[in-house]
């Protein structure tokens, strides 16, 4: 077997030799950037992340001990870079240029495979060119600084302070400021983004100000004889700076009020946008500052390096995602944790309440599943089938939720999000103490016994309602719905039998959508104010008076985004499997109440001629799929809530940590009321604040 060998990584100074020796004297003004490539491509460590030092020693002593090719290297450098264009750049790169989410992601996707190619007079394209990976910033930056400054000097860099001509460097950040500033400035003048902070209505812009006040500062540095900068003590620098400050105080209160006012997608990505420029501001503003002789060199360098920075992360994904979502995400929770709390119960009286409203959502469920056979007999189309399924569910559904019954495991997307908020309230007080996971594991035992009285309501009610409606259909018409289809609802319960927990998390996921679009509906309506527009409609108000239709607004205010959110909860269920059949994968869902219901209508269907082993299969089944649906739809709602409120992951090892204790010493009360009903220290902190963001 021929064993492929590497090839040599060639030295700094055999490179420098063949390029820059007297050989190889440098005489035209040649800008082949091939060159700087394959330099940097020499110098760049393969594993950047592993290394903790990138050394360019090798280089500084070659360049100190051949004066003339360090000559001849320094002429090619400070001639590739001459008069180079970076103003657009440097006011774009990185930060959003759409409030169309979806196109930014999208164009991003595809600038990260082919990426975007400027003309060659400008400094992004030496950039795209030379640092092409996104790992280039983390070992540039890796260098020490003693090392870059040192470079700096052999190369005979000029200060970007001497000259404030066209294409000059110092010209080219003036002009990106002042870019930056009137683009902030018309879009925080937006009626959306205004919308958002009414307290600054009788105020004057700070954004405006700032505008002017970047004005006079580019007036006075191009204006000057010799000394293009400004100190640290100079009055427009520090106006400067508190009008930069008051408009981050504009953007952070305009966050601040989504709470109060809800937040669309559009308007988090425009005042993500001002964000963003006001930070590349705050980058910018200290490099025009000189105090020290010093300072015109490290200026230099810290620009460089930025600018290496932006060029790498300018079509970053994640951290557009990550940001872009945070607030929405925690505008959606939030919504998902004040309805959670009816969930949660606490004493006996509220924890049997549970049952008896789980009991309702069983008896729905049960009416389901016979109908659901029923339209299966239907002859229609796979999309029939799809659409027949799903108003079926959805009806269901929306019937369970209007009737205020239950259905067990549409809870745990709600509750993750109460139990999160709780976790962060004792955060805020009790720092990283064992006390915060205490309250938080006994507030979760109350979740737990929650869920499981909510799951037994639902099966107990399920199977008898389903067996008894089979029953009823073959006693009045001598019928057995189930006789030819009882294998398979049988079958499809047993996790021994059929995929019955990937379709059980297929569900649970369904279930997670579910409660991330009641949040968002609530959120959307709250921004538009939908409940007020509907209470001042003039037509409403003539037609209905004008109690009722405050009673209409009331009641979409409080019933619209739990209708609209088991609508689609339906619809998801409805056509899984309609979908699955079309691409020919195995798609289903299984829900532990419906689960339930088919085994009563499986036993019917089959006459109860049926093996112990299948029954005791799907009697397992049934507890493995309710397992599932939970365990599935509160992961990825607990993420979610974690996500949105920025504690890091790291917190969930001692928050299972604390439940585990909690279990051990008191394993009844995840099933069963055992306590008073007396508030935990945490639960009346976020009590205290929910009564707070409401006035």
């Amino acid at each position: 077997m021929k064993i492929r060998k590497s090839k040599p990584k060639i030295s700094i100074a055999s490179f420098m030799k063949h390029y820059f020796d007297e050989s190889q004297l440098w005489t035209k003004a040649n800008d082949e950037i091939e060159l700087l490539v394959q330099l940097v491509s020499i110098i760049r460590p393969k594993k950047p992340k592993a290394v903790l030092v990138v050394d360019i020693q090798e280089l500084l002593e070659f360049l100190q001990q051949n004066d003339f090719i360090r000559l001849q290297f320094s002429y090619y450098v400070k001639k590739l870079l001459h008069n180079k264009k970076f103003n657009k750049f440097l006011s774009d790169a990185g930060i959003l240029r759409d409030v169309d989410f979806i196109f930014e992601v999208r164009k991003r996707i595809f600038s990260k495979l082919l990426p975007h190619q400027p003309s060659k007079d400008s400094l992004e394209y030496i950039l795209n060119q030379v640092f092409y990976l996104a790992t280039d910033t983390i070992w540039v930056n890796k260098i020490p600084v003693s090392q870059i400054e040192e470079l700096y000097d052999l190369l005979l860099f000029n200060s970007i302070y001497d000259t404030v001509e066209e294409d000059s460097v110092l010209s080219e950040m003036l002009l990106s400021m002042n870019i930056i500033t009137q683009r902030i400035s018309g879009r925080a003048m937006e009626t959306d983004v205004i919308k958002m902070v009414p307290e600054y209505d009788n105020l004057e812009s700070p954004f405006a100000a700032l505008e002017k006040e970047l004005h006079q500062i580019d007036d006075t540095v191009r204006n000057a004889e010799s000394n293009h900068f400004i100190s640290s003590t100079d009055l427009y620098y520090k106006q400067l700076l508190i009008l930069h400050k008051q408009c981050n105080d504009f953007v952070e209160k305009a966050f601040a009020n989504s709470s109060k006012y809800g937040i669309s997608l559009r308007v988090n990505q425009n005042l993500l946008r001002i964000r963003q420029q006001l930070y590349r501001l705050k980058v910018l503003i200290p490099l025009l500052v000189v105090d020290r002789e010093e300072n015109k060199k490290n200026n230099g360098i810290q620009l460089a390096l930025k600018l290496i920075k932006y060029n790498c992360y300018k079509n970053d994904i994640r951290g557009l995602v990550s940001e872009s979502t945070q607030l929405l995400s925690y505008e959606v929770t939030q919504h998902t944790a004040k309805t959670g709390e009816k969930y949660i119960t606490e004493t006996r009286q509220e924890y049997f309440r549970m049952f008896r409203a789980a009991l309702g959502g069983g008896l729905i469920v049960g009416l389901l599943c016979i109908i659901k056979v029923m339209l299966g007999k239907v002859e229609t189309s796979g999309f029939g089938h799809a659409f027949l399924y799903s108003m079926n569910y959805s009806i269901g559904f929306i019937a369970i939720y209007l009737c205020g019954f239950t259905l067990a495991t549409k809870q745990p997307a709600m509750t993750a999000s109460a139990l999160v908020r709780a976790l962060e309230q004792g955060m805020k007080k009790q720092g990283n103490s064992s006390e915060k996971h205490q309250a938080f594991a006994v507030f979760f035992a109350r979740v737990f016994r929650s869920q499981f009285i909510a799951f037994v309501g639902n099966v107990v009610m399920a199977f008898p309602v389903s067996l008894l409606g089979i029953w009823l259909i073959d006693y009045a018409f001598e019928y057995n719905i189930a006789a030819s289809k009882w294998t398979k609802l049988l079958t499809d319960i047993s996790p021994v039998h059929s995929p019955a927990i990937f379709h059980a998390a297929i569900a649970g996921v369904f279930l997670f959508l579910s409660g991330i679009i009641s949040g968002s509906i609530a959120n959307r309506d709250k921004h538009h104010q939908v409940y007020y527009r509907i209470q001042e409609h003039p037509v409403l108000k003539m037609t209905f008076g004008r109690e009722k239709t405050k009673k209409i607004a009331d009641m979409y205010e409080k019933k619209w985004a739990g209708i609209i959110s088991n609508f689609w909860f339906g619809v998801f269920m409805g056509s899984t499997a309609s979908i699955g059949l079309f691409f020919g994968l195995n798609l289903d869902i299984r829900h532990i109440t419906f689960a339930s219901g088919n085994m009563a209508l499986g036993l019917y269907g089959a006459d109860f001629m049926v093996t112990l082993s299948l029954v005791i299969w799907c009697i397992i089944g049934i507890g493995v799929i309710g397992l599932v649906n939970f365990l599935v739809s509160f992961a990825l709602s607990l993420g979610l809530a974690f996500r949105s409120r920025n504690i890091p992951l790291r917190e969930i090892r001692f928050v299972i940590l604390s439940i585990w204790k909690h279990f051990k010493s008191k394993p009844m009360s995840f099933f069963f009321p055992s306590e008073r009903k007396i508030k935990t220290q945490t639960e009346e902190e976020y009590l205290a604040l929910d009564t707070k963001n409401k006035k």
